[in-house]
């Protein structure tokens, strides 16, 4: 006999506040990204971290948080979403004050993976306490609407934060600050849906996961180690080698085991599979941009870490108006390719004009119109890969599908920022000893830009080549209305 859902929307009255606490731990996630962003530099300084290893401040939360986003999923599946929340939430509340006391890189770079872990279980289980507390179509439109305002301008905010905090207190406040967040968003206890758990024995498929996790790891410290190494060294080769065959272990074993942590047929569909390698290279173009235009504007122009965040805030605008503004009117009524591709291509154009950057380019001319373009052709990007990253799974997909694209995110975030990191400090240190003789303050700018822009050239070279493939591969034809329902929200081809 069926029953009445435990907490429909009429008869509990703090939903919306509810919604205040999980929103606060999806801002904690997002805004962690961009704030240590902005205070890296001044770690880099006080923590006597080189060149090759600084990209490891950010890759170790990413690459924590994406390889450990599918089993997160499942664990709160099984153990209770509003549980591993408060767990999730305080882990990386904890994390986070060991981050900020950290008296050396190693310690920083635990506490930057120990961050990455926690929000792979805060990050799927706030999504589904979300949906779970909202049920009514109306109101669950709006709450997800503000959701997905917060994911989208906590960037911004954590650059103007980070500024703010590493400017007038210390780069270590800049992982201090989630501290009190947590604390705060600990109190949704009270307000949050009562916990429900799925049926039947926990499995979780963890040969997947260790196969998936040092995969990974072995192709993203295998980039890394080619500044110091070389591309062609045994120790990069043999690396990269053991990656690629761990990943090929990986998809041999997710199609052999019983409850796998990603099922072939989520990404094995043209529309799902180019959505989740749109947004996993997508985001090599964006991370590169944070990353070397973070250095460039604050170790070439001398820029305070404040104005520096207040320099990205162009961009993020651009990303909303190419999300909200263009790509949500466009996709009821163009096939998502027609939106992507070009996309990708506007964002390379952005990439590729910060190629001819120099010690005296203006902010005005040099930084900004890049910035622009960017932003807006990852708006075009973002919006419809999101909207079809569950394109025609079924109902028990729908979870796994939605975190696979927050996967691809995160991994391809950490592989571009250690590959592209290592080709900028390459260029830099190549570019070093042959003006040895010569050496200024002048000259060493120099160099650090030389690097920037190999990097940005190989950058808008990627995002061109994701351009064509998803123009190739994305095939999903433009939604179609439900017949009859004059008026009605158009809907994918397929669902049509």
């Amino acid at each position: 006999m069926s029953q009445p859902s435990k907490t429909p929307p009429e008869a509990n009255p703090r939903r919306w506040l509810a919604l205040v606490f999980i929103g606060l731990a999806q801002l904690m996630i997002v805004l962690d990204i961009t704030v240590v962003n902005i205070a890296l530099p001044s770690a880099q300084k006080d923590l006597g971290i080189s060149d090759g290893d600084r990209q490891w401040i950010i890759t170790a939360y990413t690459l924590a948080f994406g390889s450990l986003l599918l089993l997160g999923g499942r664990i709160a599946d099984y153990t209770g979403r509003k549980r591993t929340f408060l767990i999730g939430l305080l882990g990386f509340a904890g994390a986070s004050a060991l981050g900020g006391a950290a008296s050396g890189f190693e310690t920083l770079l635990s506490a930057r993976a120990l961050q990455g872990a926690f929000a792979a279980l805060l990050a799927p289980s706030a999504l589904s306490l979300l949906a779970v507390n909202f049920t009514e179509p109306r109101e669950r439109a709006k709450a997800f609407g503000i959701f997905g305002a917060i994911a989208a301008g906590g960037g911004a905010i954590g650059l103007v934060v980070g500024g703010l905090l590493t400017e007038y207190l210390d780069w270590r406040w800049c992982l201090y600050v989630n501290v009190p967040i947590a604390v705060v968003a600990a109190f949704s206890w009270s307000v949050l849906p009562t916990d429900t758990r799925a049926e039947g024995r926990a499995r979780f498929d963890i040969p997947g996961v260790l196969l998936a996790v040092c995969g990974l790891v072995a192709v993203v410290y295998g980039c890394s180690e080619a500044e110091s190494e070389g591309w062609d060294s045994r120790l990069v080769t043999g690396l990269l080698i053991v990656g690629a065959v761990l990943l090929l272990a990986f998809v041999l074993v997710e199609r052999s085991v019983a409850r796998p942590l990603l099922p072939p047929r989520v990404v094995a569909d043209r529309t799902r599979g180019s959505a989740y390698l749109a947004v996993g290279l997508s985001v090599v173009g964006m991370f590169a941009m944070f990353l070397f235009l973070t250095y460039y504007m604050q170790l070439v122009k001398g820029y305070s870490a404040l104005l520096t965040g207040v320099a990205f805030l162009p961009m993020t605008g651009a990303v909303l108006v190419g999300a909200g503004g263009v790509a949500s009117r466009l996709i009821p009524k163009m096939p998502p390719r027609l939106l992507v591709a070009p996309g990708l291509l506007i964002a390379a154009t952005g990439v590729a004009l910060l190629v001819p950057l120099d010690v005296d380019s203006s902010y005005a001319a040099g930084v900004l119109p890049a910035e622009l373009l960017v932003g807006f052709g990852m708006g075009l990007v973002m919006a419809p890969s999101m909207n079809y990253a569950t394109h025609g799974v079924g109902e028990g997909d729908a979870g796994v599908a939605s975190a696979t694209v927050n996967t691809a995110q995160q991994i391809g975030g950490s592989i571009g920022t250690a590959m592209l990191n290592t080709i900028a400090t390459s260029a830099t240190s190549d570019y070093m000893a042959s003006h040895a003789a010569r050496m200024t303050l002048r000259t060493a700018k120099a160099g650090l830009v030389e690097g920037f822009s190999h990097a940005f050239v190989v950058s808008s070279a990627i995002l061109v080549g994701a351009a064509v493939v998803i123009g190739l591969l994305m095939n999903t034809p433009r939604p179609v209305r439900e017949p009859g329902a004059e008026g009605a929200t158009p809907l994918p081809a397929h669902l049509g």
